[in-house]
């Protein structure tokens, strides 16, 4: 049994890498064609190029594309087993259809904590390897302004912010409130205010602060004052697309901050985070609908098996997208958006496995 267990994965892993390979150099070939013009103009390494793009560039795109090339390479070399009667051959030894599943499960399980890590460890990391690139070589940085920004900085205490110039690291028209049980403790106003990303401080200038004591209040003026606050340049831009450059802990942190802070941008990041543990789930179950598929002999023979495997794919990758929709622009909770396809689609792979040849 060890031996067929083996010769299963071997194959599965054989193929899936095989066609993982075969993908990364198509795509890469794409990518220098687009790119090509930026690459003269610029002059970048080649070292660069290859160690600090390509190398970041591939984990991404092997991970994005890892459930499809796994359901295909189960089904490819399924079926061709099946059409030249190997697994007629294993299930008249004894061998039953549930053990037949064990070796599919081990790669598969495999195969799902690769995404696992590469999603969640390495891809964040790699991408901001690739970000250093493209921002030095290919393309420049953007100027991004953000207007009438609200937040909470810290329990109690609410920040302001009329317009943020993230390239000037600069903002105009700051506020400033602390409240202790819900009753204004003291107000700060000043015309602007700037990071010194030596100190870590902000820089307020034209600043005047209002405090309420018991017996009255407090007014003071300056022209310019120092202060630490629990607050980054980078807090006035939030982008969907950060997402990417966070590991697990990075954004379940950002989430629970931005949530104190009463930000009303956080459902993109929930649908990500669950995203991150549901997908490679998804290969298991891709998997265990594949093998269901491809074990019987048909006549249309690889061809068939591989058109209806995919379009299978491509019905839960389309699933995958609407209930996300749904969770972003109506009022399903994203955990419930993010597992209802593999729930839906792991009861078909039972079903599936229920009715396979035995």
């Amino acid at each position: 049994m060890k031996k067929l267990d083996i010769y299963i994965i071997r194959k599965f892993l054989g193929t899936f890498f095989y066609a993982i390979a075969l993908l990364a150099v198509v795509i890469i070939i794409f990518d220098i064609s687009e790119k090509i013009d930026d690459f003269l103009e610029r002059k970048p390494p080649l070292s660069a190029i290859i160690f600090q793009y390509y190398a970041n560039f591939i984990p991404y795109f092997i991970n994005l594309f890892s459930a499809l090339f796994t359901f295909i390479s189960v089904i490819f070399f399924t079926s061709k087993m099946a059409a030249n009667t190997e697994i007629i051959a294993i299930l008249n030894s004894g061998v039953s259809f549930r053990r037949l599943l064990r070796p599919y499960l081990i790669a598969s399980l495999f195969l799902a904590m690769m995404s696992f890590v590469l999603t969640n460890f390495v891809i964040p990391e790699t991408s901001k390897n690739m970000q250093v690139f493209q921002n030095k070589y290919l393309k420049s940085q953007r100027n991004v302004k953000s207007n009438n920004i609200h937040m909470q900085i810290s329990p109690g205490v609410f920040a302001y912010v009329e317009s943020f110039d993230m390239k000037q690291q600069s903002g105009y028209r700051f506020s400033l409130e602390g409240y202790n049980d819900e009753q204004l403790e003291y107000k700060l106003n000043s015309d602007f205010l700037r990071w010194d990303s030596v100190s870590g401080m902000w820089k307020i200038e034209n600043w005047t602060r209002r405090q309420i004591l018991e017996n009255g209040e407090k007014i003071t003026r300056g022209k310019e004052i120092d202060t630490l606050l629990n607050l980054k340049p980078s807090d006035f831009a939030v982008d969907v697309d950060d997402a990417i450059y966070m590991n697990y802990r990075e954004l379940r942190d950002f989430i629970d901050m931005e949530e104190m802070r009463g930000s009303g941008n956080l459902m993109q990041f929930q649908i990500e985070k669950h995203k991150r543990i549901a997908f490679p789930f998804a290969t298991i179950i891709l998997t265990l609908i594949g093998v269901s598929l491809s074990s019987r002999k048909v006549r249309g023979g690889t061809g068939f098996n591989l058109g209806v495997g995919i379009t299978i794919c491509f019905a839960f990758i389309l699933f995958m997208q609407v209930t996300t929709v749904f969770a972003t622009f109506g009022n399903l909770p994203p955990a419930v958006a993010v597992w209802i396809p593999n729930l839906l689609f792991g009861l078909l792979s039972i079903y599936l496995i229920k009715i396979a040849p035995k």
